[in-house]
């Protein structure tokens, strides 16, 4: 097996891994979500006239409707729809009418999703110099050859990686680095659960191991794929991708530094 993929596995088993992995993935969710007052109002206002194209026009407004329902979206996106389906207004409107302003509120200001908060962490974790050196903009990347790490958006990376690393994978990029003369590409992903959509991310980030590069390509994964089961996450890491670079980003630092 790679010897950082298996040094990640001992280090999730055998040492303090979450409370470290903390420091890198620092998921604390948001505060409420703020309710904009005169929006709220005509929310009330219409909720109170039992008018349910008004109602659900004024809640479409906020960034999080407040029940689940599969045609949502789509009457989000075409508000004409409304009119066009009545009996569809009226089953969404009878459930917000039973809900209750007070729950609806409630529902409307819940904090983010942890997991859609989860993508800048690990960049914010590079620029502490938890690496131990400062990430660089693009022109300071590109004009000599120390040991740098890229500090750019992902289609920035992607660009530079196109350019002169003979990237053609269609994915950007959450890490771009130099260490001894040696390019380095990735994704860094935190897997929080099994199936799903973290299995997909897994695929996502996986998927970038086969670009063909004039680099080193790495997946920096962290989460539940190192814990030791029949999952497909920790089979595949230990079976058929055994051989390929796939890091905790807690011993990225030793890798990088090995090259």
């Amino acid at each position: 097996m790679n010897h950082w993929t298996a040094l990640s596995i001992d280090y999730a088993n055998q040492r303090n891994y979450l409370d470290d992995l903390f420091k890198v993935y620092p998921t604390i969710p948001d505060g409420i979500r703020d309710i904009d007052k005169n929006l709220w109002k005509n929310v009330e206002k219409s909720f109170k006239q039992k008018n349910n194209f008004e109602l659900l026009k004024n809640l479409f407004k906020f960034d999080l409707f407040p029940i689940k329902d599969s045609y949502v979206a789509y009457l989000k996106r075409d508000l004409t729809a409304l009119e066009r389906n009545p009996e569809t207004a009226a089953r969404l409107s009878g459930r917000l009418y039973e809900l209750g302003l007070n729950e609806i509120y409630k529902h409307c200001s819940e904090p983010k999703e942890t997991n859609r908060q989860i993508g800048p962490l690990f960049k914010r974790w590079i620029k502490s110099k938890a690496l131990g050196i400062n990430p660089v903009k693009l022109g300071e990347f590109i004009k000599n050859k120390n040991n740098a790490i890229l500090d750019a958006s992902d289609s920035e990376m992607k660009f530079f990686a196109e350019k002169y690393l003979n990237y053609r994978h269609n994915k950007g990029l959450d890490f771009v680095a130099r260490f001894n003369n040696k390019h380095v590409i990735g994704e860094a992903k935190f897997l929080t659960d099994f199936g799903g959509h973290q299995n997909a991310q897994f695929n996502d980030a996986v998927s970038t191991l086969n670009a063909k590069v004039k680099a080193i390509n790495i997946a920096i994964l962290d989460g539940v794929l190192y814990i030791k089961s029949k999952n497909k996450m920790y089979k595949d890491i230990t079976g058929k991708l055994k051989d390929k670079n796939i890091i905790s980003s807690l011993v990225l630092r030793e890798f990088l530094y090995q090259l």
